[in-house]
């Protein structure tokens, strides 16, 4: 009986690392299901597949024909030309995926660690109506406390979360928000035209990173980079804040590499692309 039981029991692989349980058989599967998503649209020859794999062609046939019955793969062509592409029961799990995680709940983590290493307050902020809306904050050690409560929806043209946001929106549809909401002036700083703004947002598009450099709030200034979901749209914004250094020409650059590393890091949880991905996904 436990000869009967073993023979049918699937192959266990014990990694190197000490893990195991791993089942051989279905690992294979999800290694397969990589290779066809690196070859595109084109799809993947039955050939070219085995190969990777280093597994018969009879072996990758039977785990196609089970990936195909559940609709992980789709098949196109016939004999010799037939190709494997990815099917769109991952599309459904990948939206299912997607609708289980709050924002907030996957950037408070990666928050946590860019406020350790920038050493200021960091946010995560969705647009709702034109205005930027925090949904997620960890406050930088110390007696400072910005005013950001939660849930507080702000201006658009005078933060980092919100330039970013907007910059990320076609023109006209920017333009459409700026005019309804309007462009107050904040501090001395505030740019309070449409056509300054919109050349602000241009620029912020092409480095990846908003800044506002005391347009809010007096001695205060900030980074922005957006969040991108699998559809490379803009699901959010993150930002660091703090009171403006007196090198803070020379300490920018380095600040907008920590947040635009961890913003390509929540965009990749979400199922994302990087922010160079997403811009070229824009413009392409």
């Amino acid at each position: 009986m436990a000869d009967t039981l073993a023979r049918h029991m699937p192959k266990v692989a014990e990694a190197a690392d000490g893990q195991r349980y791993r089942v051989q058989s279905l690992g294979r599967a999800l290694d397969l299901l990589e290779l066809i998503a690196a070859r595109g649209k084109d799809g993947a020859r039955l050939t070219d597949l085995a190969t990777a794999l280093s597994l018969s062609k009879a072996a990758t046939y039977a785990i196609l024909q089970t990936l195909l019955a559940h609709g992980f793969v789709a098949d196109v062509g016939a004999g010799a030309s037939r190709r494997y592409r990815l099917g769109l029961s991952l599309a459904r799990l990948g939206d299912l995926a997607v609708g289980n995680i709050g924002l907030a709940e996957v950037a408070l983590p990666v928050l946590r660690a860019l406020t350790a290493d920038s050493g200021l307050t960091s946010r995560v902020a969705i647009l709702d109506e034109g205005y930027a809306v925090v949904v997620g904050r960890v406050d930088a050690p110390g007696a400072i406390r910005f005013d950001a409560a939660l849930g507080r929806r702000e201006l658009p043209h005078c933060s980092a979360v919100g330039k970013a946001l907007l910059a990320a929106q076609p023109a006209e549809e920017a333009k459409a928000i700026l005019r309804r909401i309007g462009l107050s002036r904040r501090t001395p700083k505030t740019i309070t035209t449409l056509g300054a703004l919109m050349s602000e947002l241009a620029k912020t598009a092409h480095r990846g990173y908003a800044v506002d450099d005391e347009e809010d709030t007096e001695g205060v200034a900030c980074i922005g980079a957006c969040i991108f979901d699998r559809t490379a749209k803009a699901v959010g914004a993150i930002s660091v804040t703090g009171l403006k250094p007196r090198n803070w020409e020379g300490r920018q650059e380095v600040l907008a590499q920590l947040v635009l590393r961890s913003a390509d890091q929540i965009s990749r949880q979400l199922g994302g692309p990087a922010l160079r991905e997403a811009r070229s996904m824009r413009l392409g």
